[in-house]
C-alpha cells in the first residue's frame, strides 16, 4: 500500500502522519500519479494550521504540487496517457486532492507535461510559482520593459519567479528582504537592486532607484502594516498585488496615498488564472517556453525525503529557504 500524508487535527508540523492507505482508483476526469517529487507551499502550512481559504475535513490530505508518472487514467481525461511525465498545477481542492504521498489522484485538467531538460525535482517547482507571478505581472499588470517592479519576500519561490519574469521582458526588478543575509543571493538571482527593510526605508530607497517615480507594480505576499510602506513606495497610478497574508497583524488601508496617487490595491490568487481557460493556456505557454529557452529556471532551496515531511514543513516555517522546498519520493 502507498504511504500517504494525512492529518487528523490542525496544529504544528507533528500533526502530519505518514499512513499506509489502499491504492485509489482514478474516476471520471481524474488521473493517478506515481509521485516522484512534491513541492511545498506556504498555503499548505496555513491549511495544516487551520488558517487557509479552505477548511480541512478530517482526516485530511494536503498538497498542491507533485511531479510523477501517470499510472492510471479514468474516463474523460483527453489525451493523457499512462506513462506520461507530468506535474500538477494548483487548481483543485487541497483537501480532496492532496498530493502528499507516494500516489495521488488529481483532476486531469490540473496536470501538464514539463520540458525534458528538467528533473522531477525541478518539474514540481514550476507551475505554481511561475503562473502566480505571470498572472499578476503580465496578465493583469501589463508588465512593460520600462516598468520598475518591487517584489517583496523575494527569496520565496514565487518571488524568485517574479524576478525572472520581470527580467525576461527587460524591466527592472527591485527585491526586498528583511536582513543582509539574503541580499547577495537575490542579486545573484537576477534582482537589479535589493532593499534591506530592517535598515532601509523602502519608499526613500525606491524613489532613489527610480529617480523619484516609485514602482509601477508592487508584488507582495506580506500585507499587514507593510502595505502602508508599499503605498509610499508606489508610483502614480501604480498597482499593488496583495497575493498573501504572511503578516498576522491587521492591514490598514493606505487611504491618502491611494487617493493622492490613484493607486490600485488588488487582492490576487493563482486561482484567478487557473479558473480561466484562456489565461491558464497563456500562463502554461509562457512558463513552458521560458523553461525551454532557459529564461526561466526554478531554484531549489533544499530537498527532503518523504519520511521527513515534518522537517520540511518546519524548515518552511523557519523562513530560511532560498527558493523552492521539495520532498522526494523513492
Amino acid at each position: 500500500m502507498p504511504k500517504i500524508v494525512r492529518f487528523h487535527q490542525t496544529g504544528a508540523a507533528d500533526v502530519l502522519k505518514l499512513e499506509d492507505m489502499p491504492l485509489s482508483e482514478s474516476d471520471m476526469g481524474e488521473v493517478r500519479l506515481k509521485v516522484e517529487a512534491i513541492g511545498l507551499n506556504r498555503a499548505e502550512v496555513m491549511f495544516r494550521q487551520g488558517q487557509y481559504l479552505e477548511d480541512a475535513v478530517f482526516p485530511s490530505r494536503l498538497g498542491y504540487e507533485a511531479a510523477g508518472i501517470v499510472d492510471a487514467v479514468g474516463p474523460g481525461t483527453g489525451d493523457i496517457q499512462i506513462g506520461d511525465r507530468v506535474s500538477t498545477i494548483p487548481s483543485f481542492s487541497i483537501g480532496k486532492y492532496g498530493v502528499y504521498g507516494e500516489s495521488a489522484i488529481v483532476p486531469a485538467f490540473a496536470v501538464a507535461g514539463y520540458p525534458d531538460n528538467l528533473s522531477a525535482v525541478e518539474g514540481v517547482a514550476i507551475w505554481m510559482q511561475y503562473m502566480t507571478a505571470f498572472g499578476a505581472l503580465v496578465e493583469y499588470g501589463r508588465l512593460k520593459k520600462e516598468d520598475t517592479v518591487l517584489i517583496t519576500a523575494a527569496s520565496s519561490s514565487v518571488g524568485l519567479a517574479a524576478i525572472q519574469i520581470v527580467k525576461s521582458v527587460g524591466a527592472m526588478a527591485v527585491a526586498t528582504t528583511r536582513g543582509d543575509s539574503k541580499k547577495e543571493f537575490l542579486l545573484d538571482a537576477g534582482a537589479d537592486q535589493v532593499i534591506v527593510t530592517d535598515k532601509e526605508d523602502v519608499a526613500a530607497k525606491m524613489k532613489d532607484i527610480t529617480g523619484g517615480k516609485g514602482a509601477a507594480i508592487l508584488f507582495d505576499p506580506v500585507a499587514g502594516p507593510f502595505l502602508e510602506k508599499l503605498a509610499a513606495a508606489a508610483a502614480q497610478r501604480a498597482i499593488i498585488f496583495q497575493y498573501g497574508a504572511l503578516s498576522l497583524a491587521p492591514t490598514p488601508f493606505p487611504l491618502f496615498e491611494a487617493i493622492g496617487k490613484g493607486l490600485t490595491v488588488r487582492g490576487y490568487t493563482l486561482f484567478e488564472i487557473v479558473s480561466d481557460p484562456e489565461m491558464m493556456a497563456r500562463g502554461k505557454k509562457n512558463t513552458y517556453d521560458g523553461l525551454s529557452s532557459g529564461a526561466l529556471k526554478p531554484i531549489i532551496a533544499r530537498t527532503f525525503p518523504l519520511e521527513e515531511i515534518f522537517e520540511a514543513h518546519r524548515f518552511m516555517e523557519s523562513n530560511q529557504q532560498l527558493g523552492k522546498i521539495v520532498v522526494t519520493v523513492e
